[in-house]
């Protein structure tokens, strides 16, 4: 029999976090709602150290042992899946990823990853050109690097305009620069009058007009900020693309997932329809979602809008908040440039401790963290 997406979400994580249960009778009220056969279970029981199937419910485990006494549990509404012979894992869960902002645009995203010619993916990239509806653009949002290619290097922006004349295009490349075509240049409105934006490059040609290269120096903002300028998908294709961000990190094994917040994703706004999919009982991983300060110089503030909304904790097994982060303030942050390799420790031509953040950035880092957990041992007599 099949079993849904989500009762196997709730299945693999219980099976990280229950203890070994004996069998036992159980009330037609408290039957199992899923029972796994035929698998490979490690129980950590030395003892027992493996059973062969499992009963849950309510996303617990209720019974561990032989197929033949947890079949015993099953009632009229028991699902039961044969697992022929198959190991079953607890569900993993990723500490650092942007599932929340990612999902919003993943299905305008045309991926890289594996991909191992240049050749290949420029032939991919001009079939996504093909079928990429006006005013949309194709998106090539990391996932990969030069290395990967058996050419090792990127497209030239010669050939990005080749393939795509008329359609914008955006790739970016780690963190380090991001390459526009001709056409994703007029989208945003990039001229030789642009300033460049503070730790941040619009690379120019001879003339003063823009290439179509971004490059981070080392402030990834440019990146962020140009991506941010393409169109968005309506929200009910938002909520789509976000379930199918979801099912390809479920492909892969992945049922728990604390978002690391990030640039460009405000809290509320861009919250909606996660949370939404929340409502509507539409969610595959449990989440537990960071707040990121939007606003260099005034993080405090952010801190203190957020805590009037929301609080550490707050929410259910499937999606709560779970504090302040990936950034606690702008000065404390460490753009990884792989352009730039500094020995450990030193930055700014060489100078030892150069790249640490100023102490009132280190301050304000303390002060807005201990605004979301004032209850924390490190607060006490700060605020």
């Amino acid at each position: 029999m099949s079993v849904t997406r989500r009762q196997f979400i709730a299945s693999a994580a219980a099976l990280g976090a229950a203890p070994l249960s004996e069998t036992f009778a159980m009330s037609p009220g408290s039957q199992p709602s899923l029972i796994l056969v035929n698998g490979k279970f490690a129980t950590l029981d030395k003892s027992r150290p493996q059973a062969d199937a499992v009963a849950i419910r309510d996303g617990r485990f209720v019974a561990v042992g032989t197929r033949q006494d947890i079949m015993k549990l099953a009632g009229a509404q028991t699902k039961v899946v044969d697992l022929n012979g198959r190991r079953a894992i607890p569900g993993l869960i990723d500490s650092h990823m942007h599932i929340i902002r990612g999902g919003l645009n993943y299905n305008m995203e045309l991926r890289w990853d594996g991909v191992r010619s240049l050749a290949d993916a420029m032939r991919m990239l001009k079939d996504q050109v093909a079928r990429t509806p006006a005013p949309q653009w194709v998106r090539v949002v990391g996932g990969f690097t030069e290395h990967q290619f058996a050419e090792k290097r990127l497209p030239t922006i010669e050939e990005l305009n080749a393939v795509a004349p008329d359609t914008p295009v955006f790739i970016l490349h780690l963190y380090d620069r991001a390459m526009l075509n001709g056409a994703a240049l007029r989208a945003v409105g990039y001229t030789k009058d642009t300033p460049n934006p503070p730790g941040g490059e619009i690379v120019r040609d001879a003339r003063g007009n823009p290439t179509g290269l971004l490059l981070a120096k080392p402030n990834a903002t440019i990146l962020y900020a140009t991506l941010a300028k393409g169109p968005k998908l309506p929200p009910e294709y938002q909520k789509n693309s976000t379930r199918h961000f979801m099912r390809e990190v479920n492909r892969l094994g992945v049922t728990g997932v604390i978002d690391a917040g990030g640039g460009y994703q405000n809290y509320p706004e861009d919250y909606s329809i996660i949370e939404a999919l929340h409502k509507e009982g539409q969610l595959t991983v449990r989440l537990a979602y960071n707040l990121f300060t939007q606003k260099p110089k005034e993080e405090l503030n952010d801190f203190k809008t957020w805590t009037a909304k929301v609080s550490p904790g707050q929410g259910d097994d499937l999606y709560r908040h779970n504090g302040a982060g990936e950034m606690l303030v702008y000065t404390a942050a460490d753009f990884e440039d792989p352009r730039r390799a500094p020995r450990h420790g030193a930055v700014d031509g060489g100078r030892p401790g150069a790249g640490d953040p100023p102490a009132r950035g280190k301050a304000l880092a303390v002060a807005a963290a201990c605004h979301l957990r004032p209850d924390h041992l490190s607060c006490a007599g700060r605020l």
